[in-house]
C-alpha cells in the first residue's frame, strides 16, 4: 500500500494544514485537517451522513474506529457529555489532528489512540462502535476484521454502525455484517450512502 495513503502509518505526503467549518446534528464545528489524511478538504459525504444519523448512547464507550479528523468522536461527545468517548486511527497524523481536534474542542471525555484496528485499546469494550471504514484499503483485509473486532469488543447490546457506498460494496459490506451478527439494519439512505446497523443482542 503506498505511503500517500490515508491508511497508511506516515503518509509520505507534506503536512499542510488547513481548517473545516461544518454544521453537524444542528451544530457548529471546526477541525484542522492536512494532507495524507481522509477527506482533507471538507466533510466528506459518507461521514456527514453517517454523523447525521447515528446512535448515540447517552453513557458508557464509545468508539470511533479509524477516527480520522476525529468528526465522528467528537460530535459524539460534544453532544453526549457523560459519554467516554475513545478515537483511534493507524495514521500518525490523523492521531496528532485528532488530539489537536479534541482539545480546541476543550472535551474533557475524550481519548485518542494510535494502531492499526484494536491494537491500542487493550480489554477496553464499547457500548457503540462507529466507523466510516476504509473500503479502499480492502473489504477483506481490513473492513472485514474490523466487523469481526466489533463483535468481539462489544458490551451485550452493543451496536456496530458503519456508513458504506450502496453501489461500491454495500452488499458486501451488509453481507458481513449477517455473517457476524446474524442480520443488520439499514437506519438511513441518503446521497448513495447507507447506514448499517447491528446489535450484539
Amino acid at each position: 500500500m503506498p505511503n500517500s495513503h490515508y491508511f497508511s502509518k506516515k503518509p509520505s505526503s507534506k503536512d499542510e494544514r488547513g481548517k473545516i467549518v461544518t454544521m453537524l446534528r444542528g451544530r457548529k464545528y471546526s477541525f484542522i485537517t492536512s494532507r495524507g489524511v481522509f477527506s482533507a478538504k471538507r466533510v466528506d459525504t459518507g461521514t456527514r451522513v453517517l454523523v447525521e444519523n447515528m446512535h448515540i448512547p447517552e453513557d458508557g464507550d464509545f468508539l470511533d474506529l479509524g477516527c480520522g479528523l476525529g468528526i465522528i468522536g467528537i460530535v459524539a461527545a460534544s453532544m453526549m457529555p457523560e459519554l467516554h468517548v475513545h478515537l483511534t486511527d493507524v495514521n500518525t497524523r490523523a492521531v496528532k489532528l485528532t488530539r489537536l481536534n479534541v482539545q480546541r474542542a476543550e472535551l474533557s471525555n475524550c481519548e485518542v489512540y494510535e494502531g492499526y484496528l484494536y491494537e491500542a485499546l487493550g480489554d477496553q469494550k464499547f457500548d457503540a462502535i462507529i466507523s466510516n471504514p476504509p473500503v479502499s484499503a480492502g473489504m477483506h483485509n481490513v473492513v472485514h476484521p474490523m466487523i469481526s473486532g466489533a463483535y468481539e469488543r462489544l458490551n451485550p447490546d452493543g451496536i456496530l454502525q458503519m456508513v458504506i457506498q450502496s453501489n461500491k460494496g454495500g452488499k458486501m459490506l451488509a453481507g458481513f455484517f449477517d455473517d457476524i451478527f446474524g442480520e443488520h439494519e439499514v437506519v438511513a439512505k441518503k446521497s448513495g450512502y447507507r447506514v448499517l446497523s447491528s446489535c450484539k443482542c
